[in-house]
Parts: structure tokens; sequence; C-alpha cells
């Protein structure tokens, strides 16, 4: 059985042009990553599926794209801007930071214990701190805990000062608030409805995450779900989008066997939400959060209505006014590419040599085939170019044409891409017009027919 660690996992994005980290060359920046071209082609598939099933397939959700930057009233309202905080400690030699409850929840784990202390009061975390006398990871001593906002700080404008204050968005829900009025004045949707969208969100994190797991800048996908509370029950909702958050994970291709939903502790529970349950993924380093669901009650729409001094109430057909309530689920985009590369991260050996690949779905790898001339022989070459051709027009998905190297590197370049169907062009195929098509996962290998080929592909994708 394979044995995935994170470091194979980064070294493979790395080598393979799916992730690199961030300014590299100057030494790079903690927590930032550049996606590579393998990596944005698997992140946009996974994003189109996004949007074909929660978009497209349900028409009552509507996408939109909000700004970055927002009025810094809207995070007051939010109360991001007092309750947007992580609890900090400092080693006091090296001077690093780290999350108190990552320490504490390190701490116990080591002891075999399975404890959340994420969302404890300062002074409780403390107690913990100081009971168990934790030490930094390089053995030194803490500072006193205190709490670190994670909202990026900017300014807007020529005069600097407290006017110009603003606020990078630390989540992208708010611009759906925002925009609640707006959807409902020029689409007037019946309730329930939701609003969508996907696009960056800022943290300033305290420690270093895996990989994508955890960044400063990182991808998101979610909608909020209005719904009128008098005439629907949120748990049967909460449940429904549950259910969907699941599918869609098995859809792009995760195991379903490392996959497990976690609720909420009441004191892990974010100001805003009365429910919150985490689907977690299975990493080599333990169980971490993938998607989200939360109820978030009226809680946004009721202070946006409260310090903007705009109506915010939903007008019924019987005239009754209601300020909706939401069941809002979350994906993280970045997230994904983590876990669907740490999950089809596969390796075997092939007469006493090592093979690496890639196990996507087929519908989210970021190549869906390959075209191979054998030898780099003019006819070969013709013939190849040919097949790559009409593969392109009729075959939605990045193909690629390669004539670099032996053909067993050309193998294992693909395989480490992820590409499920490799097509070789012999000297054989000049005769009997047929290709040999290895399978990525079980390495056979069939004829079929040149006008046959983009047919067969576009039945296997």
């Amino acid at each position: 059985m394979t044995k995935v660690t994170l470091e194979k996992v980064t070294s493979l994005c790395k080598r393979r042009g799916f992730i690199w980290p961030g300014s590299e060359i100057y030494g790079g920046l903690a927590n930032t990553y550049d996606y590579g071209p393998y990596g944005i082609e698997l992140k946009e598939n996974i994003k189109n599926i996004w949007i074909e099933k929660f978009i497209h397939d349900t028409g009552n959700i509507y996408l939109i794209d909000s700004s970055i930057l927002l009025n810094p009233k809207v995070w007051e309202a939010s109360g991001h801007t007092k309750g947007f905080a992580d609890i900090m400690v400092e080693d006091i030699i090296t001077h690093k930071r780290y999350r108190a409850d990552h320490l504490i929840e390190d701490y116990y784990k080591g002891k075999g214990i399975e404890k959340k202390v994420e969302g404890l009061p300062l002074d409780e975390m403390q107690k913990i701190i100081d009971k168990e006398n934790i030490k930094s990871p390089d053995g030194h001593e803490l500072t006193k805990a205190r709490k670190f906002n994670q909202l990026f700080k900017t300014e807007v404008g020529i005069i600097s000062g407290e006017k110009n204050k603003a606020y990078i968005r630390g989540e992208i829900a708010q611009g759906l608030f925002l925009n609640y009025k707006n959807i409902i004045e020029t689409f007037h949707p019946k309730l329930p409805f939701g609003i969508g969208q996907f696009g960056k969100a800022f943290r300033n994190e305290i420690t270093a995450g895996q990989l994508t797991h955890r960044t400063l800048e990182f991808d998101l996908m979610e909608f909020e779900y209005f719904f009128d509370p008098d005439k629907e029950s949120w748990e049967n909702l909460f449940k429904s989008w549950k259910k969907e958050i699941y599918n869609f994970a098995l859809m792009i291709g995760i195991n379903k066997r490392k996959l497990k939903w976690r609720q909420h502790e009441k004191h892990e529970l974010v100001f805003y939400s009365k429910r919150t349950e985490d689907l977690e993924y299975k990493f080599p380093w333990g169980y971490k959060e993938l998607f989200a669901c939360a109820y978030r009650t009226n809680y946004d729409l009721k202070n946006h209505m409260k310090h903007s001094g705009v109506d915010m109430n939903f007008i019924k057909s019987d005239g009754k006014k209601i300020i909706p309530h939401v069941v809002e689920p979350t994906f993280g985009l970045s997230r994904a590419l983590t876990v669907v590369i740490t999950d089809a991260y596969n390796e075997d050996t092939i007469k006493g040599r090592n093979r690496v690949y890639l196990k996507f779905d087929p519908k989210i790898s970021p190549v869906k085939a390959a075209v191979f001339p054998l030898q780099k022989d003019e006819k070969l070459l013709n013939v190849s170019k040919d097949i790559y051709k009409n593969l392109k027009e009729r075959i939605q998905g990045n193909i690629i044409y390669d004539n670099t190297g032996s053909i067993g590197k050309r193998y294992r370049r693909q395989d480490e891409i992820g590409t499920p169907y490799c097509i070789t062009v012999d000297f054989v195929s000049l005769k009997d017009k047929k290709v040999t098509i290895r399978n990525r996962d079980n390495l056979k290998q069939v004829r079929v027919f040149i006008d046959e080929v983009p047919k067969w592909i576009k039945e296997r994708i």
C-alpha cells in the first residue's frame, strides 16, 4: 500500500507544475503558493463541476462576483473587526508565532488524546498552557496568549489615516449579503433561493499550513441559501445541503472512506453560526476540514440592515415582511487541490522501477489524453498531429502532444500529471490505421481505429 506523505505530494506538485512556493526566488513567503499550468487546469475543472451542479442544475441559485475590497463598515457590521481573531502565542527566543489552539491540540495528540479547543476563550487557553507547561515546537517558553485579528488592513486613496482604512475580505460571504437586495429587486426570486460566488479570500494566518490547506490567500466557492423559517425547517435544509456537499466531494473523485462529518462544539462556533459541521478529509497528518455547512440564521442581513439603515426585508406573496435565514455550504477550492492530489497519489513497482501516478477521476484530470508518435519519423509525426488536432476539436478539456524523450519517459510524465489515457502512433498504425491506447491505472493497452479514437476517449472521460 502506498505511503503518502506531505513531502511526496509537495515534491510532485513542484516537479510537475501543479503548485509552486510563492516568491520562491526571493526565499519564498510563508503560506503563499502559485499555481502552475496543471494546477490551474485542475482547479478550473473542479470549479466548473461546482458551477454545473450548484448553479446550473439547481436553477434558483444566482451566481455573482463581488468586490474583494469592501467599505470597512461592512466588516464592522458583520462583527469581523472584533470577532474574527485567533489566539496567538509567541516563542520568546525565536519570536515565531503560533496559534494557541493548534499547540494545545498537538500537545494532547502527542499524548494520544483527541481534543478540540478552537474557540475557547483566551483565558481558558492560557490556563491549559500554564497547567500543562506547553512549550513552543523548538522547546522554548511562550509569551502570554493574545488575540490576533485575521483581517488584512490596507488603505484606499491618496490620504493616509483612519478614514481611508479598508480591509481585504476575509470571507466571500459578505459580498453575497450585500448583493441580496440587488438580486431580489432585479430577479424577483421566490423563497427559497440562493446567491453564490467563487473567488479569493485573505486571512492573516499565524502558523504554517500544509501545502494549500492553510494559506494567506485562498479560493472559495460558496452560496447563501435564503429561506423562510416559518415555512421550512433549517434542520431539514441543513441535512439536505450536507448530502449535496458530500456528493460533490464524491463527484470530484475523493475516496469516501477518507471523509467524515464533524459537528463543531459549542465553544468552536463562529459568532455568526448557530450550527456548523465540517466535512473532513483524512490527510496523512490527520483529519482536517475540507468543506463545511453552517446555519447563520438571519444574523448577517439583520446586522447590515441595522448598520446601513437599508431595508433588508423580503416581501412575501401575502405581503408579510421577513428577514430570511440562511444555510451556507462552503467549499474550499484551494484545499480541494491538496485533497484530490493527496487522494490520487499512488506508487507501484514495474520491473523493479518505481512508478508514481495520480489516479484522478477523468472528470477533473488536468490533461484528458496525450498523443505520442513512437519515434520522430515524419509519417508518424503527421498522423499523430492529425489525431491531436481531431481530439482538440471534439473533446472538451486539455489534450497534449508530446514527442520529447523516450516513450517510457513520456509515459512517466503523463502518469505523474494524472493523464488517464496515452495514445501512441507506431509504424503498424500506418498499415492497420489503429493506435495503441494505454490506461494510466492498470497499464492495459488496446488497439483502436484512428477514426474511433475521439469517441472512445469521450465515452471514458
